[in-house]
């Protein structure tokens, strides 16, 4: 989803009574103001949460908003489903009708789901240039071993696109469970990766995505993300 950015005269054709050539006398004479600084040109950007004031009289005040779910099995990533339960509908939060969903898990997998409002935010966590782990924790039905974690190193062959996974970090913790890291998203690619050596993946809970960890939020439960949580997505840079 794409961040919504302006120029400022077109902004405040759209949202006052004045028309797009009126905006250079409103400069002139000081009267807009954005972010808490009088506007300078008519070329300034206005974003989706810029706080526009014109005559003293309110514009625009939206702010972001940076939640984490932790999705339990049988919820749907999405935001309306006629027939399921959706991750939306677990969140108490007055402007959740707002949010799209950073990374959708299976309707089976369990785990960490970001939710914001902030489409730039949630393009530069998502995208596969940024190269930002996912660690999942991953039950299987037959024996693993270190077959596997080379395999995964190298990449995996998928024959119906005629691509190959990028490297893939995977931890064996016993038989039957490992954490596997990732720095993309295809469809059903763990299950695939997996499905490789004819095994079937059993449970699939995602734990972190980067620095960014459910830790021990309950199932079923969201937060809002820390300050510092937020910036992660910031730091990662505008691509």
């Amino acid at each position: 989803m794409k961040s919504k950015t302006s120029r400022l005269d077109r902004f405040i054709f759209r949202h006052s009574e004045f028309s797009m050539s009126d905006v250079r006398l409103l400069l002139a004479q000081g009267r807009i103001v954005v972010d808490g600084c009088v506007a300078q040109s008519i070329q300034q950007k206005v974003t989706e949460f810029s706080r526009v004031v014109l005559d003293d009289k309110c514009l625009q005040d939206r702010q972001p908003i940076y939640l984490m779910l932790h999705k339990p099995k049988g919820v749907v990533s999405a935001t309306k489903d006629g027939k399921h339960t959706t991750v939306l509908d677990l969140i108490n939060h007055p402007k959740k009708h707002e949010l799209h969903i950073v990374g959708r898990l299976d309707f089976n997998t369990t785990g960490l789901v970001l939710l914001t409002n902030n489409g730039a935010w949630s393009r530069r966590i998502s995208l596969p240039e940024t190269k930002l782990k996912k660690a999942y924790e991953v039950t299987v039905s037959k024996p693993l071993d270190d077959t596997y974690v080379a395999a995964f190193r190298e990449g995996v062959y998928f024959a119906y696109e005629d691509i190959t996974t990028q490297p893939a970090e995977l931890e064996v913790l016993s038989d039957y469970t490992a954490r596997l890291f990732l720095t993309e998203g295809k469809y059903h690619q763990v299950k695939r990766m997996f499905g490789f050596f004819d095994n079937e993946v059993l449970a699939l809970h995602r734990v972190c995505v980067g620095p960014i960890s459910l830790g021990a939020l309950e199932e079923g439960r969201s937060r809002a993300l820390t300050a510092n949580e937020v910036a992660i997505g910031e730091t990662l840079g505008a691509l």
